[in-house]
This record gives structure tokens, C-alpha cells and sequence, in this order.
């Protein structure tokens, strides 16, 4: 059994501890919830951006294939995904899971695909197992903008134009709660207008009613093909700017229970260690008395 003084150091050493995790859990929550509220501050754009969006395409001399972003290949032989982690650990199984759920998807793949990540942790796994990665974007701020994003959309979707790739999917975690996130990996390029369960942000435009939306009488200026020249990869930038605002929001909350388990545990283990402690001092008192007692008998025979 370990001394009174090492377990001493020991308890005081897992006290500093815990209250590093507790701060990071108290961070964490605090991020996780201005995450959240950034997600539903953008919910009513994206549904007014999409019921727009189905009225364009439907207008007269456009159709559903009336802009290239809108138009499946025929033939699929390369694809691209983007793939949303975070820069730092401590979030639990919160980058290895997506990262898991996108070595499937590859894997189920029959075509070549190449990474773009978006945070170091998913970068170093992904090189790490040997895969395609031709781009990397890290240190994202906490607080994303549209601005942020601009760089990562424009590549996509300039190379789904010039044919380098004929698909390209995005994999983010799904934010449900401050409990519950889902792995998920969907299609980006090109734009289903009426696939919600197939868009990276269908949770907030299956809500919409397109009902009628096609005899909707709007005033385009200019023309209703040259503004889907606008209109659609910006709705591009729309689903990659929300599934950034979502992984965001669970990798705080992954981190923030990460490190309330973490707390717990500490406690815990105080508490058993200073039961040992306690132990360890009364077996210590107890020889020390038999020692006296010793001594004392010596002494009188």
C-alpha cells in the first residue's frame, strides 16, 4: 500500500486536475450554446433562401438542369468530400467518430475520393491512414462567419464546374443536443432541391412548404438564369456555413460532457484515495501504538 505522503500528493495533484476539466466543461457549455443559437439565428434564411431557390429553377427556359450545380452526372468517376473536425482533443470520441463514419463511407465508395479537412484532428488521421488529402483548413474561430467558409466553397465548386470532381459530399457531426450527435455524411454538389433528407441542412428546410411555390409570382431582375448563377452557390455556401456552425456545436458539447466525466471520475477517485489515506494513517497510528506498547513491556521485564 502506497505511503500517507504519496497518497497526499496524489489526491492534491488529481484535485488540480479537476478543476482544469471543470473550468474546460464550463467553457465549453458556454461556446455550445452560442454554437446553438447561431445555427437557429440562420434556420429562417436558409428556408426563405430555399423556397427561392425551387421558384427559380422552376421559371420558364430554366428547368431543374438549368445551371450545372443543379445537374447530376451521368457518369461518376472521381468525388471530393469535405471532412469537419475539430483542432483539439479532449471532446471524448467526438473526431474519431465522424472520422470513423467517413472511412466508411470511402471505403463503400467506388470511385477515387479526395479530402479537404477542416481542423488539424481530422487532417492527421485521415494522412495518417493513408488517404487523399489535398487541402486543410485549420484554426477556425469559434465564432465562424460566411466569410470564414468562402475559400473552402469556392474550391468544391469550381472543381465540380471544370470536372475535376462529379459528386462531392460533406461529413460533419449532426448537433441534437448537448447529449446526443450524429456522425453524417451527405451530398453536396450537386443541389437536390427536393431531396431534404440528402441536404447537409435538410433538418432546417424540410419544414418549408412548397406547396405552390412554383406558381409563386416573384420579380427577378435580372433573369431567373442568370441569378441562379448567384443565387445557387450561394445556397452552396449556405449548407457548408451551417454544417461548420453544427459540427461546432457538438464538439463543444462532446467536450463539455468529456469533461464533466472527467470531473466525476476525479472525485471519485479522491474519494477512494482518501479512504486509502485514511487507512494507511490508522495502520500507521496502530504500529506506532504497538511499538509504544512494545517498548514498554521491554522495559518492565
Amino acid at each position: 500500500m502506497a505511503t500517507e505522503r504519496e497518497l497526499n500528493k496524489r489526491i492534491k495533484s488529481i484535485g488540480n486536475i479537476s478543476q482544469v476539466t471543470n473550468a474546460l466543461a464550463a467553457v465549453s457549455a458556454s461556446k455550445a450554446s452560442k454554437a446553438q443559437r447561431q445555427v437557429e439565428a440562420t434556420r429562417a434564411y436558409a428556408g426563405k433562401a430555399f423556397e427561392i431557390l425551387n421558384n427559380l429553377a422552376s421559371q420558364p427556359g430554366v428547368g431543374s438542369t438549368g445551371h450545372p450545380l443543379l445537374t447530376a452526372r451521368d457518369e461518376i468517376k472521381k468525388a471530393a468530400l469535405i471532412l469537419i473536425t475539430g483542432d483539439r482533443g479532449l471532446a471524448g470520441a467526438y473526431n474519431s467518430n465522424i472520422v470513423s463514419r467517413t472511412e466508411r463511407f470511402v471505403k463503400a465508395m467506388n470511385v477515387p475520393v479526395e479530402v479537404i479537412t477542416l481542423g488539424r484532428k481530422g487532417r492527421d488521421l485521415m494522412i495518417r491512414r493513408g488517404y487523399n488529402v489535398i487541402a486543410t483548413f485549420d484554426d477556425m474561430s469559434d465564432s465562424p462567419t460566411i466569410l470564414d467558409i468562402l475559400p473552402i466553397a469556392q474550391i468544391v465548386v469550381d472543381d465540380y464546374l471544370s470536372g475535376k470532381y462529379d459528386e462531392v459530399f460533406i461529413a460533419y457531426t449532426d448537433f441534437v443536443n448537448l447529449i446526443t450527435r450524429i456522425p453524417k455524411v451527405k451530398q453536396l454538389l450537386p443541389l437536390k432541391p427536393l431531396d431534404f433528407e440528402g441536404m447537409a441542412v435538410g433538418e432546417y428546410v424540410s419544414s418549408v412548404d412548397l406547396s405552390g411555390v412554383t406558381e409563386r409570382v416573384y420579380s427577378y431582375e435580372p433573369e431567373p438564369a442568370a441569378l441562379l448563377d448567384t443565387v445557387v452557390p450561394r445556397f452552396t455556401q449556405l449548407q457548408l456555413y451551417q454544417s461548420v456552425l453544427e459540427a461546432l456545436a457538438s464538439e463543444h458539447s462532446a467536450r463539455m460532457v468529456a469533461m464533466n466525466n472527467a470531473t466525476d471520475n476525479a472525485s471519485e477517485l479522491i474519494e477512494n484515495l482518501t479512504l486509502d489515506r485514511n487507512k494507511a494513517r490508522q495502520a500507521s497510528i496502530t504500529n506506532e501504538i504497538l511499538d509504544i506498547v512494545g517498548g514498554a513491556e521491554a522495559l518492565a521485564g
